[in-house]
């Protein structure tokens, strides 16, 4: 049996404090990451939005862009219910 391992360059966003998810994709930028994607679902899209925003304004103005949001929705197994879900990617500029 295989474990599902989570890509370097991806941030899922629950219930931390932003600043938490913020700081992980300032170090994933540092570290030489090229694209970081902030994933989140249902109640948790709202955060992963703050981050980044406050990565694209606040912490790295000068060196991070959106470069595209994906939105959709999945059924979550336990419950059955249809929930939303949302992806948004970061690029470093030039």
């Amino acid at each position: 049996m295989s474990e599902k391992s989570t890509p370097q360059n991806e941030v899922y966003v629950g219930k931390k404090p932003v600043m938490s998810y913020v700081l992980a994709a300032m170090l994933m930028f540092n570290a030489g990451a090229k694209e970081v994607v902030i994933k989140a679902r249902g109640r948790a899209i709202s955060t992963a939005v703050s981050v980044a925003e406050i990565l694209r304004k606040r912490a790295m103005p000068e060196k991070v862009e959106l470069k595209e949001i994906k939105i959709d929705s999945e059924t979550v197994a336990e419950t059955g219910k249809n929930v939303s879900v949302v992806e948004i990617i970061l690029a470093k500029k030039g």
